[in-house]
């Protein structure tokens, strides 16, 4: 069955003549206005009429793992506007444990005849899952991005934070503060980003001669498990943690807290994310920031030029983190604490807000470009 005329006006707020206008290609009608109505026509799930799809991009599908964690809102949200303004129509498809599974959401996505679709924190993270499903989307010459999770069995464009780095980061950051009995805990470690970030922690732990092996515990994402995850490092005498999520962190603190210690007088923790309510917590997150809006962009640009029938390369695009210093790590107790911040540092206010740490040059160092060189 065709579009029904006043179903698309009546959605986009115009009327039938208007419609009628846009969907023949007829001039005289605003740019807003032509956009409300074939949004509007894929909403309805109705297909754009073939003189329409070379001048204006359809639907792209965007699937997440959930919204309990804020870094994933935030994405969507900077990928949602970024691929508005170069026309297309955004698909969030949200997992929840239970509900659609992410192989389900691709099938309704191809049903609705996609531009493309962009994957964020999948099962392509995941290094026990097959990654057929998305060999066989590429097959089938449907544009796919994959954001954080990167493998090279699957030819595509990945857009991922330095996880390596993150860990190396926060671990620093804690050595600096006097702290030797460092713990870290982070999802399963089947997923390629947790991987990563404890090779960045035993690295960084091993360059000052310390050592971390009994003092990992890997729990589920989420302030449940970061307040499990604690509990068990606590016993083991750690003085700080370095979290794989801003959410664990917070479990953290809670697990310190109930067992008498202050945070972070007694115990120093570190987050990763720094999602946008983080500077707010009592006390204010010391955490590793993920540059989400300058990812974003690069995964909508790399997405909608591979639509565009653009070569994209299909590797992985990595960006530099950014540890921010608020008020949850302090010097260890009864120990020493290094002077210096190190470099690429912000420290922040008294009100939890970041300050730019100065480049050796004296300028400000600036946060979310992506490395230099073939990962970039």
């Amino acid at each position: 069955m065709g579009p029904r005329l006043a179903d698309i006006a009546r959605h986009a707020g115009v009327s039938e003549a208007t419609v009628s206008r846009v969907l023949n290609d007829k001039p005289g009608v605003g740019s807003d206005t032509r956009k409300a109505v074939l949004t509007a026509l894929d909403v309805l799930g109705y297909e754009r009429p073939a003189r329409l799809r070379q001048r204006s991009a359809g639907l792209v599908g965007m699937v997440i793992p959930e919204l309990e964690n804020p870094v994933f809102p935030m994405f969507a949200q900077a990928a949602e506007g970024a691929l508005a303004q170069r026309g297309y129509t955004p698909v969030l498809c949200t997992q929840t444990p239970g509900g659609i599974t992410e192989d389900e959401y691709v099938e309704l996505l191809l049903e609705r005849n996609v531009s493309g679709i962009l994957f964020v924190s999948g099962r392509h993270a995941d290094t026990s899952a097959s990654y057929e499903r998305y060999n066989t989307l590429v097959s089938r010459r449907l544009p796919i991005v994959l954001v954080n999770g990167f493998t090279e069995a699957i030819p595509a464009a990945f857009i991922s934070c330095d996880d390596r780095e993150a860990g190396r980061l926060a671990v620093n950051h804690l050595v600096a503060l006097g702290h030797t009995r460092i713990g870290f805990t982070s999802g399963p470690d089947r997923y390629v980003p947790v991987r990563r970030k404890l090779d960045g922690y035993h690295a960084a732990l091993e360059a000052h001669g310390l050592d971390g092996r009994d003092l990992v515990e890997l729990s589920l994402f989420g302030v449940e498990g970061g307040h499990a995850a604690a509990t068990r490092l606590i016993e083991r005498g750690v003085t700080a943690m370095v979290c794989g999520s801003d959410m664990m962190a917070l479990g953290a603190i809670r697990a310190a807290r109930q067992r008498g210690l202050r945070v972070p007088e007694d115990f120093s923790v570190v987050g990763y994310d720094d999602s946008q309510l983080i500077a707010f917590t009592d006390p204010p997150l010391t955490t590793v920031r993920q540059p989400i809006q300058a990812m974003a962009l690069a995964a909508v640009r790399a997405l909608c030029d591979e639509i565009a029938g653009h070569a994209v390369s299909h590797t992985e695009y990595v960006f530099d983190p950014e540890l921010v210093v608020r008020a949850s790590t302090a010097a260890a107790p009864n120990g020493y604490a290094v002077p210096a911040p190190l470099p690429g540092t912000r420290h922040a206010a008294r009100d939890g807000s970041a300050r730019p740490a100065a480049a050796q040059d004296g300028t400000a160092r600036p946060s979310g470009d992506p490395i230099a060189g073939q990962r970039v």
